[in-house]
């Protein structure tokens, strides 16, 4: 133990006495560790850990299709039949997720997220709740089904986890509940909707009629003894039964069965996989980093080595002097790394939480740090270890020799370049995907959306349906607000929609105009549809490309109906030579088409599809409860929109004191909040390339350091012997840059080898990209040439007196 805290002792002078080359290691510890503990952390939340449910493998979500390919979810009907027909689940259940639902608590009214299911939704999970009990069957049948299940969140929030809370009643939009159970912690499906309200099915008269409205999601659990391919056939069989029995409406639908946990991830999987794999050569990059500097650092000791060995220390004294050094670096890295990885997780939390499923889920995964630590104090004793056991075993005569050419040999050499070339590598590929990636973000981002962002503020309204039960809407809450928040003082324009551009496609339906030919049976022509007051388009600013605007004195509930379509609508549904204008369209009624206005993007990922625009004026009264209780305020604002939010919210008070006032937001936000997987993606990458090349640079500076620190004496004796400065500052670049090009290439043909791999993120298109790609390594070589330029300047400012004396 004397010896051991000698060691520790001598090893913290060293230290010290060493600050650069210190601080260098310890902080390539740091960064390898924190990154890869804190991604590490994302994935095991996210694809590792089993969701919540019993044996989630059985649950299976359920994806129908229409006969022209494009996802279309189950009417009610048509839930039944498949519920009733199918032979091979034990629960098949429907569900709603799309909307929030007002709750009036103790603190007041606050929107919560909604989940309406069907009465058999919590068997198909197999988890039976913390408190009281799940929905009985036929307990979605209206006067059955006020009853509520609430979330472990919100029975924490509005209960105090009280175990009264079950019998008690509450006011969801407006109507009495009483709360039958609490879900146990842990429990959420989807698995996004935090502080949930589980509420039974309540469907219009109208809607559970009709075959052609689809808007139930489903899924279902297998019975015991039953494989995905069985449960599929069945599915198929029950899918040709219902189109033979309703051909006009489901012959020829399909359907595809998931894993529930592959559906939780869907489109996320495989960008997370590429990034295990690029976390992962960022370890790499640090892990080789350390490797390297302690190699260089072991040849530069060989003189001290040697006179400790002269004068009596043991070969086994020194290699544990040496690994206890390495070891207290190690450690110190590893507290570092320990600090940033939580630091790192807590920066991305935000975005992870609404980017991935699963990211509220998120936190430090001990295993993840643990494994990390390991690595990083292995590859850091085993670097270690080398130069100690072949230090301690060198002859001290022989490392005492003046002008001895200590770490010169020609392997040296060439393991210290192969370590830089293989960082340079690893480092060049997270550049490259993470300049594209830079790219395709900013592609996104300058999208023509058919509308300018700037000076757009919005606003989520969920009124309580309770509320306006037998009252119009409209008259009642919506157009004095309207007309209240047009008197705020900076407002220009204000009105209302259904749903936003750019946040996703909305609700669409089947269209035909009126004289032309019958479309063929099974072959859906669609088109969005929203409903909106005429302002709407003022406030957006959405020009006008022939024809006259929705107008509230003309287009009244008495006129007849009309609608106006976008560009993208005129060009699906009319020739050229077709004046769009004065044409029918027959939907739920024949509407006449007066005007055609530019198109905007529903989905900021796709072009603009067709849409016909309503104003809602004209809903029909049996609609009107359904359609408008959902609605988007829009308002165009002069000057900065964050600062009408105090008037809108009284406004909001003043006419309906017991109505949540949702958080705005500009539509940049909007835009940002829809991009926000793509902007974690390029955060991440970034944080990587960043990384990466900081700690090649690291490594690059700090070997050509310890190689001119070691070369001093040859540099002197060639200065002596006639040799100029340039020469010198030459032989050094010409090495670095030998080093640089073999790296570069290497990643070039690393990353054209992984193409495949990042394909789910970005796709790598040499003709297209060869300019970035060979910018952004061009960029590399350059960084990596500036970063030797102390050095080598100071190889060549050597006196070639003081040189010769140094030893």
């Amino acid at each position: 133990m004397t010896g051991l805290f000698q060691d520790i002792r001598y090893g913290l002078r060293a230290m010290r006495k060493a600050p650069g080359f210190s601080a260098t290691t310890i902080m390539t510890l740091a960064l390898a560790i924190g990154v890869t503990t804190a991604v590490f952390s994302v994935i095991d939340a996210v694809l590792i850990r089993p969701l919540p449910f019993d044996h989630p493998e059985k649950i299976f979500w359920l994806e129908p299709y229409s006969p022209q390919g494009y996802t279309q979810p189950a009417s009610y009907p048509e839930y039944l039949d498949w519920r009733r027909e199918n032979q091979v689940f034990s629960a098949l259940a429907g569900y709603s997720a799309y909307s929030s639902i007002n709750f009036e608590g103790p603190a007041g009214p606050v929107a919560l997220p909604s989940v309406t299911t069907t009465d058999n939704f919590f068997d198909v999970f197999g988890v039976r709740p913390l408190l009281g009990r799940a929905f009985a069957p036929g307990e979605d049948q209206p006067g059955k089904n006020d009853v509520a299940v609430l979330s472990y969140e919100l029975w924490e929030q509005a209960f105090g986890k009280q175990n009264s809370a079950i019998g008690q009643t509450v006011k969801l939009d407006g109507k009495p509940y009483t709360v039958i159970g609490v879900m146990p912690a842990g429990f959420r499906y989807p698995i996004s909707r935090r502080s949930a309200v589980y509420t039974p099915l309540h469907i219009p008269k109208e809607l559970a009629n009709l075959r052609g409205e689809h808007w139930l999601q489903t899924l279902a659990r297998l019975k015991s003894g039953v494989s995905r391919t069985q449960a599929q056939a069945d599915m198929d069989r029950v899918l040709e039964g219902v189109g033979r029995a309703y051909p006009d409406i489901s012959k020829g639908r399909k359907m595809d069965l998931s894993e529930i946990a592959s559906h939780v991830v869907s489109d996320t999987e495989q960008p997370l996989k590429v990034l295990v794999f690029s976390v992962l050569a960022l370890l790499a990059i640090g892990c080789v980093n350390v490797a390297g500097l302690l190699l260089a650092r072991g040849v530069k000791r060989e003189r001290e080595v040697a006179l400790r060995s002269a004068v009596g220390a043991g070969r086994m004294r020194i290699v544990r002097q040496m690994l206890t050094e390495t070891l207290l670096l190690a450690l110190a890295g590893a507290a570092g790394g320990t600090l940033l990885a939580f630091g790192l997780l807590k920066l991305i939390q935000e975005l992870l939480s609404s980017a991935l499923a699963r990211g509220a889920d998120v936190q430090i995964n001990g295993a993840a740090l643990l494994v990390a630590l390991a690595l990083a104090i292995v590859t850091s004793l085993v670097a270690g270890l080398a130069p100690a056991l072949r230090l301690s075993a060198t002859a001290p005569t022989l490392a005492l020799k003046t002008g001895g050419s200590a770490g010169a040999s020609r392997g040296q050499h060439r393991v210290r370049g192969a370590f830089i070339a293989t960082q340079i590598a690893m480092a060049l590929m997270l550049v490259v995907v993470s300049g594209l990636l830079l790219r395709s973000l900013a592609g996104l981002l300058n999208t023509d959306l058919g509308f300018t962002p700037k000076g757009l503020l919005t606003v989520e309204i969920d009124l309580s349906k309770g509320s306006y039960e037998n009252r119009d809407v409209m008259a009642n809450f919506y157009q004095p607000l309207l007309e209240r928040v047009r008197a705020i003082p900076g407002v220009k324009d204000a009105g209302l929609i259904q749903t936003l551009p750019v946040q996703g496609s909305g609700t669409n339906s089947d269209v035909h105009i009126a004289g032309h030919p019958p479309d063929p049976p099974n072959q859906e022509r669609l088109a969005e549809l929203r409903f909106l007051t005429p302002g709407y388009f003022q406030a957006m600013g959405i020009s006008l490309v022939r024809g006259r605007m929705l107008d509230e004195k003309i287009d009244t509930t008495t006129s007849p109906a009309v609608a106006v379509v976008n560009e993208a609508f005129v060009k699906k549904f009319f020739s050229r030579d077709e004046d769009p204008i004065g044409q029918h369209i027959e939907w739920d009624s024949k509407m006449t088409i007066v005007g055609v206005v530019r198109s905007v993007r529903q989905d900021i990922y796709e072009p603009p599809k067709a849409e016909m625009d309503f104003t809602v004026a004209q809903v029909p009264a049996k609609y009107s409860q359904e359609w408008l209780s959902t609605m988007q305020l829009v308002i165009r604002v002069s000057g900065d929109p964050e600062t009408v939010i105090p008037d809108l919210r009284r406004a909001f008070h003043d006419i309906d004191p017991g109505l949540p006032f949702q958080q705005p937001l500009t539509m940049r936000d909007v835009v940002d909040d829809t991009l926000v997987f793509e902007r974690l993606e390029n955060w991440l990458f970034g944080t990587f390339a960043a990384f990466a090349v900081l700690l090649a640079i690291v490594g690059l500076y700090g070997l050509i350091s310890h190689e001119v620190e070691l070369s001093t004496h040859d540099i002197g004796v060639r200065l002596a012997l006639g040799s100029t400065r340039q020469a010198v500052l030459a032989a050094i670049y010409r090495r670095v840059g030998l080093m640089l090009l073999s790296g570069v290439t290497a990643g070039l043909i690393m990353t054209w080898a992984a193409r495949k791999l990042v394909a789910s993120m970005i796709v790598i298109d040499a003709g297209k990209d060869a300019g970035v790609i060979v910018g952004l390594a061009a960029g590399l070589l350059a960084a990596g040439l500036l970063a030797v330029l102390i050095p080598a300047r100071r190889a060549a400012s050597v006196d070639p007196m003081v040189a010769l004396r140094y030893e």
